[in-house]
């Protein structure tokens, strides 16, 4: 499995690279233009972000028009406001401060799709999770993405073939599932993205990625120092008992899983689906759901013992799964 992603860290990253492009644009001017965004950044993604984002911020503007007097969903006046809103996109003008945050943000976005695409299609998707995820507003937000877009696209080609209006975040998962294996899909290459960003405000790539503790490799010496079972491999370092005690609370805080259902990333999911449950993405659903409800881990061993015995035990996708379940219920 891939190492995660260091959503602090990208997001440190994007602050310093969004900083440095309005430093330098803002220098010469007071307010920034549609078509300078679309010029700002050699990383162009970032540029689309900003005016997706404004575009989003005008929809949801647009939505509070509603009154007892006047009839906003007729045709003539959507058709005034669609060319209101054309007209307001060729006009755009920001100011500093207000701009800065949304280059932030759009730079944030960029980093993570590119490196981690699985987990930014499941963002996408997740926000929508709570209610429907709409079609066309699927297709609107696929027009903004230029790099590791054909996933996504296909899922918004698929949802209109099948006449699809809205479809539930759990479908939506499915489906794109089938399409990852359909169309055999290869994230793009990171390196060329990567050096337009180093050549702006240089950075090391693995400080986007956590860092795992080192494997004690010898066994532990100090009897005193007791760890419980189902606590998760892990370096103890040699020093005085207080210290020990400390670090390992620490750590086991930081790796503590609230809800196996919002930690999974997208290409877990995919994996346990395709490896553990025969492809069938509800069948997994239903498992996860299970597995949340209990209320420790000997429940939860005793359901996957039961309910799977088939599993291979010696499986990379087993020890993952159960070293996550572990996460799940540690004290």
């Amino acid at each position: 499995m891939d190492e995660k992603i260091s959503l602090k860290a990208v997001d440190h990253y994007a602050q310093q690279y969004a900083q440095h492009l309005v430093n330098s644009f803002f220098s010469k001017k007071n307010k920034i233009t549609g078509p300078e965004i679309l010029q700002l950044s050699e990383v162009k993604q970032v540029n689309f972000f900003v005016v997706r984002d404004l575009l989003l911020a005008w929809k949801k503007e647009s939505e509070k028009l509603k009154s007892p007097y006047f009839d906003y969903d007729s045709r003539e006046v959507s058709e005034a406001l669609v060319a209101f809103q054309n007209s307001l996109s060729n006009h755009i003008l920001i100011g500093k401060q207000d701009f800065l945050p949304l280059l932030t943000k759009a730079v944030n976005q960029t980093i993570y799709l590119i490196l981690d695409p699985y987990d930014f299609y499941s963002d996408t998707l997740d926000k929508k999770e709570a209610e429907s995820i709409n079609a066309s507003d699927l297709r609107n937000d696929v027009k903004y993405i230029k790099i590791n877009r054909a996933p996504l696209e296909k899922l918004a080609t698929r949802l209109e073939e099948k006449k699809l209006d809205a479809i539930s975040g759990n479908e939506a998962f499915a489906i794109l599932d089938q399409i990852l294996e359909e169309v055999n899909f290869t994230p793009e290459e990171v390196e060329p993205y990567l050096q337009l960003f180093n050549q702006a405000v240089p950075f090391k790539v693995e400080s986007f990625y956590e860092t795992k503790p080192p494997v004690s490799q010898a066994p532990v010496s100090k009897p005193e120092i007791i760890v419980a079972s189902n606590t998760p491999r892990a370096a103890i370092p040699a020093v005085q008992k207080e210290t020990t005690k400390h670090t390992l609370a620490d750590d086991l805080a930081k790796k503590k899983i609230v809800r196996l259902k919002n930690n999974l990333t997208i290409n877990q999911k995919f994996m346990f689906t395709k490896i553990l449950f025969h492809g069938d993405f509800e069948i997994f659903s239903e498992a996860i759901e299970k597995l949340d409800r209990y209320d420790n881990l000997s429940q939860a061993m005793r359901f996957i013992e039961d309910g799977y015995p088939h599993w291979d035990k010696e499986s990379d996708e087993y020890l993952e799964f159960i070293e996550i379940v572990e996460k799940r219920f540690n004290d």
